[in-house]
């Protein structure tokens, strides 16, 4: 076991995260199977990757903090209600007036030609600044978690890299979830560079084959990369969908696949997977243990409306895997 996947277990295993990134509403389509184009009724909830990270973790009996900034208006109160209905703690938000707004998607629970719309206009989540990441006390965690989106803009990329620093400092152990979305980045070839420096600086990199290769500058050399950060001592998780994922760390690299699912959306596995594996591993449980607890979490969720309110808690999670094993 190499130091920097030791401090990572053990980082995990206070069970305590601090996460940086987006907050979002999601208004999806209800009842299931109508598109959003025709709906007349409409499901809100908590949106946006580590938001939903955040209320995974909570759901499954873990500690989480969101670092963001929300809107002075009533969707951003929304979403920081919702937060705190999860068990989110809210102490690191700050909320902004004037023209900036949280981000508000639109979807429907259909597989076939699924449509989602993220209204993303002067994003807030984009205005964390290095003076609000350098007032948290990065010891109070076990890790620090974030999704690629934060790097996406400024000032917030220079912020989260900032807190990177902080936390290293306090030796606090960086969890990098790529969650590359081509539309937030001003260009593709900035996006490989700032996420690739990213991953770099973190000690578990999680990601799927299409954002392996992006980063390594082309599909097929995806796989070599991820391995090459596996073999400095981090782990990495590389999600090949249906195919399930390859696990890394310096010594070890094995195989898990996947549940079944009825999905209804192609959205939220995720971040559910995430939640759920680090979950795991805080609780004791081995890594190809919390892998496939994460690929459980990743099934539920896609199978129910929604991606917060989808995420299963402990009781699900254990309930799923006892059926299906």
């Amino acid at each position: 076991m190499s130091e920097l996947y030791a401090q990572l277990h053990s980082g995990i295993a206070k069970g305590s995260f601090v996460v940086f990134g987006r907050a979002g509403m999601d208004l999806y389509a209800d009842p299931i199977g109508v598109k959003a184009e025709f709906g007349e009724n409409f499901r809100a909830d908590l949106g946006g990757s580590s938001a939903n990270i955040c209320a995974g973790l909570c759901k499954l009996g873990m500690q989480a903090a969101l670092v963001t900034s929300l809107s002075d208006d009533t969707v951003g109160r929304f979403i920081r209600n919702k937060l705190i209905q999860y068990g989110v703690d809210v102490g690191h938000i700050r909320t902004l007036a004037g023209e900036y707004r949280s981000s508000l998607a639109v979807y429907e629970s259909v597989m076939e030609d699924f449509q989602v719309c993220i209204y993303r206009n002067n994003a807030v989540d984009f205005q964390v600044t290095p003076e609000d990441v350098a007032d948290i006390d990065y010891g109070r965690f076990g890790a620090l978690v974030t999704a690629g989106t934060v790097f996406a803009a400024e000032p917030s990329r220079s912020a989260t890299f900032a807190a990177f620093d902080l936390a290293e400092k306090a030796g606090v152990p960086i969890i990098f979830d790529i969650d590359y979305r081509p539309y937030s980045w001003p260009s593709p070839e900035v996006a490989a560079d700032v996420l690739t420096r990213a991953a770099d600086a973190s000690a578990m990199i999680v990601g799927n084959d299409e954002e392996f290769g992006f980063m390594a500058g082309a599909y097929e050399r995806g796989l070599d990369a991820a391995r090459g950060l596996a073999a400095r001592g981090k782990l990495v998780i590389y999600k090949m969908g249906a195919e399930g994922a390859i696990t890394m760390t310096g010594d070890q690299e094995f195989r898990t696949g996947t549940y079944p699912a009825t999905p209804l959306k192609p959205v939220g596995a995720g971040d559910s997977f995430m939640a759920a594996t680090l979950a795991a591993l805080a609780n004791g449980a081995s890594l190809a243990d919390a892998v496939d607890q994460g690929a459980a979490a990743a099934a539920i969720t896609v199978s129910h409306p929604g991606c917060a309110g989808a995420m299963p808690d402990r009781a699900a999670l254990s309930q799923f895997i006892e059926i299906h094993q």
